[in-house]
């Protein structure tokens, strides 16, 4: 949700800093525009004044200075003036010892020209013909200070730009914020699905994610009723071969076969080795037990029933202990943390000669599980073989060997580690790191 809060943020503000500059800019470019079309009636009219006080004297034209504003007279007052005529031109007192430039073009001039003491000046051509001679009237006026304005002007807006984006900004983060509460509400409550704290969505959202909610509890409704209707099949299954299976071992047994040892001999090993395979299934099965989609491993409450089960399934005088965190959870899937802890402790009761122990640890790391037994244990040059599936190192102990490569498949899919090391009890231990979090590889 921060990321698209953080994204829409960034989407903002590019948005409204390019409208904000080019709304900003076109709007001085157009009074810009429209004060220097102002300013150009008014050069008009002081080149016509000019114009009006050019007189006949005693020598040829003259200016009569009593016709002229106050300000063609003070030095660099920001109005200035020449006239051009026959060899000669005439130029405003305002200008001192410097030079007005003659425009190119009659009329308003476009660039603004250089003047005196660093003034920028807004110059008007005016071509006329005054008793008889063409002359050249060049007025033009000090810009600077509209520029200081507008300099001005851009600060200030650039200012109240950058506090109404500010603004603007908050109040989009609150209405964001408010519009993705429910699907931040919709996120937490998966988070709990995937952690077991429940079974499905509240499905009191808003109208717009009502078909989202209403499909992904469907999912997880068709999730578990897939995964019952499949367990069941395989209870069904196992108890339904196992009475046609026990027929078979005894018919394998008869002493009509005794004739062909081999063939009897082959028969009673595969049938033997299937038999046993049913056995550790339904085994299995019977420490798993049933559980929704999602309920993950809570130590304190599944502990106890399953080291109950193995002290039934294993009549021996075995110490069976455990040890984890008080309300410790395990964020797996309840099915396969029972599976996984059922293949290792039924390994280590059937090696254990008086004691087998399970502890659990939450580390920084992650998770740490430890099976220890005090049994004769594994060589270490050995240990890497028992690993793979299907291995046995006894034949003479009941199992098909399938135990600990089943364990190390789950390991591998939560993406931990799985090690056999000595026990401090004198025989094995089983120790196997997983992450923090559940996430199953692909």
């Amino acid at each position: 949700m921060r990321s698209i809060q953080r994204r829409l943020s960034l989407g903002l503000i590019g948005i409204l800093l390019v409208i904000g500059l080019l709304l900003m800019q076109t709007s001085l470019w157009l009074f810009d525009l429209g004060l220097r079309r102002y300013l150009q009636a008014d050069l008009r009219d002081e080149a016509e004044s000019l114009l009006v006080a050019m007189v006949r004297g005693p020598q040829g034209l003259q200016l009569n200075e009593q016709r002229l504003s106050a300000a063609f007279q003070r030095p660099y007052s920001g109005h200035y003036f020449r006239i051009d005529f026959a060899d000669k031109n005439w130029r405003s007192r305002s200008l001192w010892d410097s030079e007005l430039q003659p425009a190119p073009e009659p009329g308003l001039q476009d660039q603004l020209s250089d003047g005196p003491q660093g003034q920028l000046l807004l110059s008007y051509r005016g071509d006329y013909q005054r008793f008889g001679q063409r002359l050249s009237v060049h007025v033009a006026q000090d810009y600077t200070p509209v520029l200081q304005s507008f300099r001005r002007v851009q600060q200030l807006g650039l200012g109240v730009g950058v506090a109404a984006l500010l603004l603007m900004l908050l109040l989009q983060r609150l209405t964001v914020s408010r519009a993705l509460r429910p699907l931040e509400q919709v996120r937490q409550q998966i988070a709990q699905l995937q952690r077991g704290q429940r079974s499905a969505l509240d499905s009191r959202v808003p109208r717009e994610l009502e078909p989202l909610v209403a499909q992904i509890n469907h999912l997880l409704a068709y999730t578990e009723d897939t995964l019952r209707r499949s367990r069941t099949g395989l209870g069904n299954l196992g108890h339904a071969l196992k009475t046609p299976l026990a027929v078979l071992l005894s018919l394998a047994g008869r002493d009509e076969l005794k004739g062909c040892p081999e063939l009897q001999a082959s028969l009673l090993d595969n049938l033997r080795q299937i038999e046993q395979r049913l056995a550790r299934e339904l085994g299995r099965a019977r420490l798993a037990g049933e559980a929704l989609p999602g309920a993950h491993f809570t130590c304190a409450e599944e502990l106890p029933g399953l080291f109950a089960t193995l002290a039934m399934i294993h009549r021996r005088n075995l110490r069976l202990d455990w040890q984890a965190a008080p309300g410790l959870r395990l964020p797996w899937d309840r099915e396969d943390m029972l599976e996984l802890l059922g293949n290792l402790l039924d390994n280590a009761c059937k090696w254990a000669k008086s004691q087998a122990r399970l502890s659990i640890e939450c580390t920084v790391a992650g998770y740490l599980l430890k099976v220890d037994d005090d049994g004769p244990g594994i060589e270490a040059g050995r240990r890497e073989e028992v690993l793979s599936r299907g291995t046995r190192l006894d034949e003479q102990m009941a199992g098909h060997g399938l135990g600990l490569g089943i364990v190390r498949d789950i390991v591998d899919a939560w993406g931990g580690r799985l090690e056999l090391t000595d026990s401090e009890l004198g025989g094995l231990c089983v120790r196997i790191q997983l992450p923090p979090s559940a996430v199953r590889k692909a």
